[in-house]
């Protein structure tokens, strides 16, 4: 009897384990995204974690007849990528992400996690710039 209750918990254990490593570690998808950078912070009480917001042309509606803009918020785990992006706020930025299935504390709050700036283009003269 005793085994057979070993047994149901490594089982348990073994499926917990393989659960949480799917929601959490494994890599649901990539792509890139461009827009302006509308906010970059540091933020958090225990973790501190790099959240931001790029604001990507065109418009979706939420409702009927309603007008909003596009918004991709994100999270940054990488310092030299967070040095790269508070240094290009207001600029237009191309950025490369991976999308996991669940958020992390330590991670950040968002499922979309950016590791590398693809490029940083000046609204303004319309060039890019380096980064």
């Amino acid at each position: 009897m005793k085994r057979f209750i070993l047994v149901i918990v490594a089982v348990l254990l073994l499926i917990f384990g393989v659960f949480f490593v799917i929601r959490y570690y494994f890599v649901f998808g990539r792509g890139t995204k461009a827009g302006e950078l509308n906010f970059f912070v540091q933020k958090g009480y225990v973790w501190k974690t790099y959240e931001g917001r790029l604001i990507q042309t065109g418009f979706k509606p939420q409702n009927m007849g309603g007008v909003q803009s596009n918004e991709f918020q994100f999270s940054v785990t990488s310092e030299k990528v967070a040095a790269q992006l508070m240094a290009a706020s207001g600029k237009t930025l191309e950025l490369h992400y991976k999308e996991y299935l669940g958020a992390l504390p330590w991670r950040g709050y968002s499922n979309f996690i950016v590791d590398s700036v693809l490029s940083v283009t000046d609204p303004a003269t319309g060039k890019k710039v380096p980064f």
